[in-house]
C-alpha cells in the first residue's frame, strides 16, 4: 500500500488519498463537526462503456446489487442501513456507476463489511433477472415514456451524437432492456466491478489512517482484476451540420426551443475553457433578470416566459452546453429561435459586461464556500471527478481556477463553442389543433345509434 498523501485543499479541510495494493484509490475527506460519515464506492464504468446491443445494462446491474450476497440475502443490505440509522442509495451515469450510504461514523466498518462483500460475492438466480427487468422497465415508463420533454431529450440527444454511446440513454432503449439477461449482467460485473477499478471515498467524521486502515481489512483481500481493459470508446467525427429534431407530444403544456452543442469536458491539468463556461452559462442564462437572454428576451422585447443556458462538463470524453427558450403565447417556436440567435450573434459581437462577469464571479465563489458544508456534496465532487479522469489536485485547483477567469477567455470560449455546425435543435410542441369540420359536412347519427362524444371515439 502506498502512503498517505494529504494537502490543505480549497474545498475541504483535509482530504488524505491512499492506494491499495489491489489498486482501489481511496479518498478521505474530513470534516469533525458532526459524528456522521459517508461512504461511496465509485466504479470507473457506466452506459457509455456497455457493448453494443445491451442498452441499460450498467444502471441494470446497479438495482442488482441490492440482492443476495454470500454473506446477505436479498434487501438485506438497505435494511441493515436503515436498522442503523442510516440511508443508501445507488446512481448510474454516462462514466461511472456509484453506491453510497450515510451512518453514524461509528457504524463505517459495518457498511465497508457489506459493500466489500457485493463488490465480489454477488449471487443472482434467473428469478432475479426476471423480477428487476420488470422494475427497470416500470422505471423507464415513469421517468421517460410518462415525461414528453424525457422523451424529446432523449430523441435530441441520440441526434447529438453520432457515433459515440453518450447518444444512447443511461436507463437504455426499450427493446434491448426487454432481452437483458443473466450472462450480460455477470459480463459487466464479474469485469468492471473489481477493486482496481473502484474509487472510495469517505467524508465525515473520520481519521485518514483508521479509514485506509478499514480499507485495507475489507477490501484489500479482494483480488485485482488483471484483465480490466482500458476505457476506449468510440469518439465523435468532425460535426458538420446542423441537426433540428421536431417532437409533438398532445401532453405537452408549454412549447420550447431547446439546442444543445457539444463542448470540451474538464480535463485533467486543463479546465480553464470548462471553467470559461460556466461563466459562459451564467452570463447567457443564469438568472431570470440580468442574464443575457433575460435582458434581451424578457424586459427589451417580449418573446420568452423562460430562457436557460447550462454547461455539463463533469464527463470522461465530451461535455455538452445546452440554451433554451419558452415562449410567450403568441410566439411561435420559429420566432422564439430566431430571437435566441438574435441574442447570441448580439452577444458575441457585443461581449461580457464587465459588471456582470463580476456579479458571477462573486456567486461561483460564495457556492464554493457554501460546498464546503456538504459532506455528501465533496464527496460527489471528488468521487465524479476522479472517475471521469481529472486528479485530486484538479479538483482542489477547480475554485481558484474558475476565480482566474477572463472575459476574453469566456469570448474564446463562446466562439468556439457555439459552433452551428455541431448544434442540435430541438422543437418540443403539442400537435396542432384539428381544423374544425363544418356543421354541413357532418353526417346525421343513425337512428338508434348513440353519438360517441369525440374524446372517447379517440381512445
Amino acid at each position: 500500500m502506498l502512503g498517505l498523501l494529504a494537502a490543505s485543499p480549497t474545498l475541504a479541510q483535509e482530504v488524505t488519498t491512499a492506494t491499495l495494493d489491489n489498486g482501489m484509490e481511496v479518498v478521505v475527506i474530513e470534516d469533525h463537526r458532526a459524528p456522521v460519515a459517508v461512504q461511496m464506492v465509485w466504479y470507473k464504468t457506466g452506459s457509455a462503456d456497455e457493448p453494443p446491443g445491451v442498452s441499460g445494462v450498467a444502471h441494470f446491474l446497479e438495482h442488482l446489487l441490492f440482492k443476495a450476497t454470500d454473506d446477505l440475502e436479498s434487501g438485506e443490505f438497505s435494511r441493515v442501513v436503515a436498522e442503523n440509522g442510516g440511508t443508501d442509495n445507488a446512481f448510474t451515469s454516462y462514466d461511472y456507476t456509484a453506491y453510497h450510504q450515510r451512518v453514524a461514523a461509528d457504524r463505517l466498518e459495518l457498511m465497508m463489511t457489506m459493500e466489500a462483500d457485493r463488490m465480489n460475492d454477488l449471487r443472482l438466480t434467473e428469478q432475479d433477472i426476471e423480477t428487476e427487468r420488470q422494475v427497470i422497465l416500470e422505471e423507464r415508463n415513469q421517468r421517460v415514456d410518462s415525461d414528453p420533454s424525457a422523451i424529446a431529450r432523449e430523441q435530441m440527444r441520440a441526434a447529438q451524437f453520432l457515433n459515440h454511446r453518450y447518444g444512447q440513454p443511461v436507463i437504455g432503449w426499450r427493446h434491448e432492456m426487454e432481452q437483458l439477461d443473466l450472462q450480460d449482467v455477470l459480463g459487466t460485473y464479474d469485469l468492471w466491478y473489481s477493486p482496481n477499478n473502484a474509487i472510495l471515498v469517505v467524508a465525515g467524521d473520520v481519521e485518514p489512517e483508521a479509514v485506509v486502515a478499514l480499507a485495507q481489512k475489507h477490501y484489500g483481500a479482494i483480488p485485482a482484476e488483471p484483465g480490466l481493459p482500458p476505457r476506449e470508446r468510440q469518439q465523435e467525427p468532425p460535426q458538420m451540420a446542423a441537426r433540428t429534431v421536431h417532437y409533438e407530444d398532445p401532453r405537452v403544456s408549454q412549447p420550447y426551443v431547446a439546442r444543445s452543442y457539444i463542448a470540451p469536458a474538464r480535463n485533467a491539468g486543463d479546465q480553464k475553457d470548462a471553467a470559461a463556461l460556466v461563466y459562459l452559462a451564467e452570463i447567457l442564462g443564469g438568472s431570470s433578470f440580468t442574464s443575457v437572454f433575460a435582458e434581451k428576451l424578457t424586459f427589451e422585447t417580449p418573446v420568452a416566459l423562460f430562457s436557460g443556458a447550462g454547461y455539463d462538463g463533469t464527463a470522461l470524453d465530451d461535455g455538452s452546453f445546452s440554451v433554451t427558450v419558452a415562449p410567450r403565447p403568441g410566439v411561435s417556436l420559429e420566432e422564439a429561435e430566431a430571437a435566441m440567435d438574435q441574442a447570441l450573434r448580439e452577444f458575441l459581437d457585443e461581449g461580457v459586461d464587465p459588471a456582470q462577469l463580476e456579479r458571477v464571479r462573486t456567486q461561483l465563489k460564495a457556492s464554493e464556500v457554501y460546498a464546503l458544508d456538504n459532506v455528501e456534496g465533496l464527496a460527489n465532487r471528488y468521487g465524479a471527478g476522479l472517475a471521469t479522469g481529472l486528479t485530486v489536485e484538479d479538483i482542489k485547483a477547480w475554485p481558484g481556477i474558475l476565480q482566474e477567469v477572463t472575459a476574453d477567455d469566456i469570448m474564446a470560449a463562446a466562439r468556439d463553442v457555439l459552433d452551428p455546425k455541431s448544434s442540435v435543435t430541438l422543437y418540443m410542441t403539442a400537435p396542432p389543433e384539428p381544423e374544425p369540420v363544418p356543421a354541413a359536412a357532418v353526417a346525421p347519427a343513425e337512428a338508434g345509434t348513440p353519438e360517441i362524444p369525440a374524446e372517447e371515439a379517440s381512445q
